[in-house]
């Protein structure tokens, strides 16, 4: 399923000029905006566009398993909002106009997860409302057969081999089982928190075009990926770019590469490199339950002539945020650096 092309219209027009912050501060206050859509949790702080839906944290790491080009998840606290995104959500009419039309027509019989549940369960729900949009429609009445189709597809049926239509079948239920089963494989996935990711510059890259190269960045944690905007025909790229992603536990490696981008053939490799983000997230959790309040440096990584950094890096409190410094030496490239900072905002937070 992709973002619904007149929604997404409707989202970027019209801009209101008023302030996005206070607009969204009224939002948020309507009584249904209240709750968590999917869950029920109270206060909810982040929203799912271009649904219009207000969604806990614990939702929010399933929304973002199912891509930004189906759900789009924005912190309510984290993230600069624009009037585009906030008339997204005014437009939508806010969790009860949302639950309206895709819980239309949720079984009688069917448990709606609650804050206490399991993330599998969780994930399943949320996939079949939105990804699916299996409560949208009556289930009667959702794959309506012309009489004559219908008709035509029995004749088929019948008129072929034993053999090819258990083969059609057992093709099917194959198909079926490998869809329940990646969903639930990252339907099982506990979140323990977020780690935005500024990806700021990149030093001396690779040639991979004929004098230049177009290079963009692409970071992995787990299942989930987000990558920066394209910056043409330079080898010393600024992105000054934030992308977020939410920390699975355990906590896998954070996977950053840079990649040119080409037109006609596959995009070339221009380096790449793993990062441990538990230390960062140690100091995070260690910040929470400490009285300092001034900004201090909590501990220093040297840099090597064998390791992947390039310069020193610290993790530090500033502004009441963890964050930690990284000048990143390309690897499995000719040459290369990737300046990137690292901060890590704690589920509870």
């Amino acid at each position: 399923m992709m973002w619904p092309a007149n929604d997404h219209l409707q989202c970027l027009t019209d801009a209101d000029p008023s302030n996005a912050r206070d607009r969204l501060e009224t939002l948020l206050n309507q009584p249904a905006n209240k709750f968590c859509a999917d869950c029920g949790t109270p206060d909810p702080k982040w929203a799912a566009l271009p649904f219009g839906a207000f969604i806990c944290i614990k939702c929010s790491g399933t929304h973002r398993s199912l891509g930004v080009h189906i759900s789009k998840v924005i912190s309510v606290n984290l993230d600069e909002w624009t009037d585009e995104e906030v008339n997204c959500l005014a437009n939508s009419g806010g969790n009860a106009t949302v639950n309206t039309k895709y819980e239309a027509f949720l079984p009688e019989n069917y448990k709606k997860p609650r804050q206490d549940f399991a993330t599998e369960d969780r994930a399943i729900f949320i996939r079949k409302k939105y990804e699916l949009q299996q409560f949208v429609t009556n289930p009667q009445f959702a794959c309506p057969l012309h009489k004559h189709g219908a008709e035509k597809r029995h004749n088929q049926q019948h008129s072929g081999s034993k053999h090819g239509t258990f083969r059609n079948s057992w093709m099917k239920k194959e198909s079926e089982n490998k869809g329940v089963k990646k969903m639930m494989d990252v339907g099982m996935v506990e979140f323990v928190g977020l780690i935005k990711v500024d990806i700021i510059r990149g030093t001396d890259l690779a040639v991979r075009d004929v004098m230049s190269s177009d290079p963009y960045v692409m970071i992995i944690l787990g299942h989930q990926s987000m990558k920066t905007k394209v910056i043409k025909n330079t080898l010393n790229p600024i992105w000054n770019e934030r992308l977020m992603l939410s920390i699975p536990d355990p906590v896998p490696p954070l996977k950053v590469l840079v990649f040119d981008k080409d037109t006609f053939t596959s995009d070339d490799r221009m380096g790449e490199a793993e990062v441990d983000i538990q230390p960062l997230i140690s100091a995070a959790r260690e910040y929470q339950s400490s009285i300092i309040t001034e900004s201090t440096q909590i501990c220093t990584f040297l840099a090597s002539e064998n390791s992947i950094l390039a310069k020193d890096s610290i993790i530090s409190i500033v502004g009441g945020k963890v964050e930690q410094e990284i000048a990143l030496r390309l690897q499995n490239v000719e040459h290369g650096e990737l300046e990137i900072k690292l901060e890590c905002v704690p589920l509870n937070q």
